[in-house]
């Protein structure tokens, strides 16, 4: 009975579960996890020990043992709400209890345990199903990419189940691939049998065996064929009652999909009463739940509800047709609770919280919860791969991607208007390098990685698990069907060559270059900084790879997945040998779909918004065994926004721990980040505006990354600097230092005025000219806010101190005025080429506690670890804290300030021009100048906003569409 698991997978489970009771040093003793594994190994039969690789088994269990999952945050909001949720009432539940088992077969049993915490939050959040009367809850579950997030809402599903939620709805996707990916996961979490086109149980999978028992199966409306969908011919034969098993459906989010499902929901099958009010069929009897994948994807209304001057939204308004289903069918019920699940929350988060209708009912804002999902150890995100900025160059990232070039063709290192594949190019365009339609040489090294990296995996004793590469290179079917040739062609000659040894020698060596030259010192680099998989990783020699190649490149197979391919990803089918793949796609690989085994991505798209790019980053996952064999293969540019995502969600997360630990409402949150000018993440369409964006920078830290380069622009700037240290007169304090915990913190050679007028600093910047086009610096936006926080009664912002920050190498000395020269300058690194000077951060931290004496330094410290929360996936460790947050630095200024308006902090940095490169003037030796302003968390700034235009033209031409 037990045929679903190998014998590999239960010795492991087994002497997983006999390691449960040991202490935490214990769980790190390699000696003591391989007793436990020799003596899961007794319990089987010779004929199944032949089956166990032992190493392999003992390297899972070490990496198992080393993960932690560290704790979520939780913004909420209870009104109207009744705690329900006791361990009497989870007496007795059974679907979770299955799932717990089936999941240790997989995970770290401390994962499952978060998991098991994690969704009994999430639950007790929603309504006892079995409450009396009508209520309604909405909530939204944040995590990371690829993190897990199906684990979290089958579980969430299980446990509603065993609650007595008789209605399940799962909203997966666009597509029918998606649809059926999902179908296939609940059936193996959920349900325990393979769903049939007849929708009778079919054959027994996943939770099954852990508990067979048939009368707790539940039902199923849709399966997980191709047109497995809900069908209203099917539906008519459902009989639902209140005291049946819960029924599941797994829907995409199609217009006809929906409209039949709320058709059958309103018909006589399921309605049970009239609503007297309105005159619409409810169902009283059976609780709702709709689980929404993918939450801020097709379900969010982009259409422009208006409002009355008293704030009454506009009762005709016509919501887009898929967010206008979905709340019909929440609407149908009078017990509902509606959980949208995402990586990418900003859409969601700028929903208006008022939009409510008569037919639909109100919009999909999460009123009642936002909960933050925290990632296992081992998870692998864009902070872990990109690292987060820092003045000198991102910090903390792994050396994994590879820069590529030659998809465009160049003339002295210009771009042209032809290539391989061109960032904006035709529905018809032909792939052709060269002259000749073949792939450039980065794709053809991108594949062999991949090879090397399966080869290096079965060398490790991971031969049998599924390995995937992606390549994402457009959005067009027919251009993608031209790349699937050319990399079917190119593959099937490797094969040749190598398999026959005929003209292999050049193939081989292009291996062997590529294993000495980049696989063999980045998997030494890794073994340093990977620290939770349990160790260094076996690195294997070239005679071990050469050996293996031939057999494993004969397992690579092609698949295209377009909008009008059948193949399909069969990783279930391979699941005992482990499917060897290279996926060819575009919009059906970029949310979503899973790429199991993920090891080798080739990406090359031109979309700029954070969140469409960010659900394209399917790299992003869990690598255990084979992190270092990964490869990201895209351009530079691309890296730099992946970059620019890293940091935007971690202010986004550290902006919730902050609110979530002062007992802050959804509603608070979605007011304070709608508003923030760095949080510029969506389309203005998704933000539900057209027009405008309103920004506070209340609480915030803005400082120019971007400049202009024209020697106009440059000397004019400088000016502004040299009229505004004219103004200020004699330094209160010339080159700052500061009593800090560790050691005193100096600043050698800068200077620090205190209590200037806010004149002098609005006369500044009126006259710094910032890049057009850019909300989140620019001059005259930050100009109008503060002369409207000037404006308030009473006024804020009314006293700056102003630091010029010249720590850096030293150059030719440069005057300002009043006495005050500079001989250092701080140092940028250009990252935007010949054109542009872009650097990644400006400022240092520790520079906007320059004007702190240690009592308000340290509070804002003891507020920082207060709010920390350990997250790998965030590179946040556990190692103690030295120093503030920027944001504890500027909420410590308002709760520094007693009794006066808390002063804002302007700080100018003479950049050195030589980090600039070629992108300054020829000849141009003074200093570039660059300001960054630290705005205090005033209380009452958050309504102080400021309108900006939004140019789309510009918008499209700077980020590209939304989707």
């Amino acid at each position: 009975m037990e045929e679903a698991n190998s014998p590999q997978e239960r010795v492991v489970s087994i002497a997983q579960t006999l390691m449960r009771g040991e202490s935490d040093e214990n769980k790190s003793k390699v000696v003591l996890i391989a007793e436990k594994l020799k003596l899961s190994m007794s319990l089987l039969a010779k004929a199944e020990l032949k089956e166990v690789d032992f190493d392999a088994a003992l390297a899972e269990l070490v990496r198992r043992m080393s993960h932690f999952m560290p704790a979520d945050t939780t913004m909420k909001d209870n009104t109207g709400h009744v705690d329900w949720l006791t361990p009497e009432r989870k007496a007795g539940w059974r679907y979770w209890e299955r799932l717990a088992r089936h999941l240790e077969r997989k995970l770290a049993s401390t994962v499952v345990d978060q998991l098991d915490k994690s969704t009994d939050e999430i639950l007790e959040l929603l309504e006892d199903p079995k409450r009396e009367g009508s209520w309604d809850r909405r909530g939204l579950v944040v995590g990371h990419v690829q993190s897990g997030k199906t684990s979290s809402y089958s579980a969430l599903i299980c446990k509603a189940a065993d609650a007595g939620y008789k209605i399940i709805i799962v909203l997966a996707g666009l597509h029918n691939n998606l649809r059926s990916q999902t179908q296939i996961r609940l059936e193996e979490a959920f349900l325990g049998y393979e769903t049939s086109p007849n929708r009778e149980p079919g054959k027994p999978i996943g939770v099954y065996w852990e508990d067979s028992d048939p009368t707790i199966h539940p039902h199923c409306a849709t399966t997980r064929e191709e047109g497995g969908d809900f069908n209203t011919a099917i539906a008519k034969h459902f009989a639902i009652s209140p005291e049946e098993r819960p029924w599941l459906f797994v829907v995409k989010k199609n217009k006809t999909v929906l409209g039949r499902l709320l058709k059958w929901i309103q018909g006589h099958h399921v309605s049970n009463t009239t609503d007297p009010v309105t005159g619409r069929r409810i169902v009283t009897n059976l609780p709702l739940l709709v689980i929404d994948d993918e939450a801020d994807h097709a379900s969010v209304d982009t259409g422009e509800q208006l409002f009355s001057a008293d704030g009454v939204p506009d009762d005709d308004h016509q919501p887009k047709a898929i967010n206008g289903l979905i709340r019909k069918i929440l609407y149908s019920f009078s017990k509902s609770a509606y959980v949208g699940y995402t990586a990418t929350p900003f859409a969601n988060i700028f929903i208006h919280r008022r939009n409510e209708t008569k037919d639909e009912g109100p919009d999909l804002f999460p009123q009642s919860f936002i909960k933050n999902l925290s990632a296992p150890s081992n998870y692998v995100g864009p902070a872990r791969v990109f690292g987060l900025k820092g003045p000198n160059g991102r910090v903390g990232g792994l050396p994994l991607a590879r820069d590529i070039s030659d998809q465009v063709d160049k003339l002295d290192g210009k771009p042209l208007a032809t290539g391989w594949m061109l960032p904006k190019h035709k529905k018809d365009h032909i792939p052709v390098y060269a002259g000749q339609e073949i792939l450039p040489p980065s794709l053809r090294e991108a594949i062999e990685s991949f090879v090397l990296a399966c080869v290096a995996r079965a060398c490790r004793g991971q031969g049998a698990e599924h390995s995937s590469m992606l390549i994402h290179v457009t959005r067009y079917n027919r251009v993608q069907l031209e790349v699937h040739r050319q990399v079917e062609e190119y593959v099937k000659r490797m094969k040749q060559r190598i398999s026959r040894r005929v003209d292999h020698e050049a193939t081989l060596a292009s291996y062997k270059r590529l294993w000495d030259d980049d696989f063999v010192p980045t998997c030494e680099a890794m073994a340093q900084v990977v620290q939770e998989d349990g160790g260094p990783q076996k690195i294997p020699s070239w005679d071990e790879i050469a050996e293996q190649l031939p057999k494993t490149l004969a397992e690579i197979h092609i698949r295209k997945i377009t909008g009008t391919a059948k193949d399909t990803l069969d990783y279930f089918e391979n699941k005992d040998k482990g499917l060897k793949v290279i996926a060819i796609g575009g919009e059906k690989l970029s949310r979503g779909l899973t790429l199991e085994g993920l090891c080798s991505s080739y990406f090359v798209r031109t979309t700029k918004m954070y969140d469409t790019l960010m659900q394209m980053g399917r790299w992003f996952g869990y690598r255990p065994g084979y992190i270092d064999l990964c490869r990201l293969y895209t351009t530079q540019e691309l890296v730099d926004w992946f970059g620019h995502i890293a940091d935007a969600s971690e202010e986004l997360r550290e902006e919730f721990d902050t609110m979530a630990a002062q007992g802050a409402k959804p509603s608070e949150y979605g007011l304070r980040v709608e508003s923030h000018p760095v949080m510029l993440v969506t389309s203005p369409l998704k933000m539900r505006t057209a027009r405008t964006l309103k920004l506070s920078y209340s609480g915030s830290l803005a400082q120019t990354i971007t400049f202009l380069t024209d020697e106009e622009t440059l000397e004019g700037n400088l000016d502004a600097a040299k009229a505004l240290v004219a103004q200020m007169g004699k330094p209160t304090e010339e080159h700052p230092a500061r009593k800090r915990d560790q050691k005193a913190e100096s600043w050698k050679r800068s200077l620090l005025w205190k209590d200037v007028g806010s004149d002098a600093v609005l006369e500044f910047l009126r006259s710094y000219k910032t890049v057009p086009g850019l909300s989140r610096i620019n001059s005259s936006i930050i100009t109008e806010f503060i002369e409207k926080m000037n404006s308030l009664q009473p006024a804020h912002l009314t006293r700056w101190n102003i630091a010029l920050l010249a720590e850096g190498p030293a150059g030719k000395p440069f005057a300002f005025a009043n006495d005050v020269v500079v001989s250092t300058f701080p140092g940028r690194i250009n990252t935007g080429g010949k054109d542009a000077y872009r650097i990644g951060v400006l400022t240092d931290p520790a520079d906007e506690a320059i004007d702190f004496e240690y009592e308000q330094w340290k509070a804002a410290l003891e507020k920082t670890k207060e709010t920390w929360k350990v997250d790998p996936a965030r590179n946040r460790s556990e190692k103690e804290h030295e120093a503030p947050s920027g944001k504890q630095i500027r909420n410590a200024r308002m709760a520094g300030a007693v009794g006066l308006p808390a002063p804002g902090l302007l700080m100018l940095y003479p950049l050195a021009p030589s980090g600039a490169g070629e992108a300054v003037p020829e000849g141009w030796d003074r200093p570039i100048m660059a300001f960054a302003i630290s705005f205090p968390s005033t209380e009452g700034g958050d309504g102080v906003k400021v309108e900006y235009k939004v140019d789309h033209l510009y918008w499209e031409k700077e980020y590209g569409a939304s989707e």
